[in-house]
């Protein structure tokens, strides 16, 4: 991963730094009536952020469900709780971190934040299951996307 495409960053996290903040634009017509960031565009930038982050490690689908691998997934489960509002278009960040990695699933964690990574707007985890793409059964994540994944694991201590 280039560091142009990511980076690490220090938390509050008192075990040290985790994850990667990816850079994300919110756009005038993101926000609402009220000049918020409308509540559906944070976990679309959430998916964004995610992607970017995994073409970074080389995953990508263009257009082939049976040539994409790891990238063929769906999620399973969304949570997010909205901790300040987004009031202008700009620069923002979003902080990705692995929370759990199992044999066809993930879990990982999310802060919609500043770009620098000091301001929390909102946080979550999302649930993501990897599927066959010919029969759509839960299928294990490959070796090399477990790598890719451990580095971004938040540690359990």
């Amino acid at each position: 991963m280039t560091t142009e495409a990511a980076a690490h960053i220090p938390s509050a996290d008192p075990h040290g730094p985790y994850g990667r903040l990816m850079p994300v634009t919110v756009h005038f017509d993101d926000l609402d009536s009220l000049g918020m960031l409308h509540n559906a565009r944070y976990p679309l930038l959430v998916e964004r952020a995610w992607s970017a982050l995994l073409h970074g490690y080389g995953f990508t689908f263009d257009g082939d469900w049976a040539a994409s691998g790891d990238f063929c997934n769906v999620v399973r489960e969304l949570r997010i709780g909205y901790e300040a509002p987004v009031t202008r278009p700009g620069e923002y960040a979003v902080h990705l971190w692995l929370e759990r990695l199992g044999t066809t699933g993930l879990t990982y964690g999310f802060r919609l934040c500043s770009a620098d990574g000091e301001a929390t707007y909102a946080r979550g985890t999302r649930v993501l299951v990897r599927l066959d793409a010919g029969t759509l059964r839960p299928t294990p994540w490959s070796e090399r996307f477990r790598a890719c994944a451990r580095e971004l694991q938040r540690s359990a201590d």
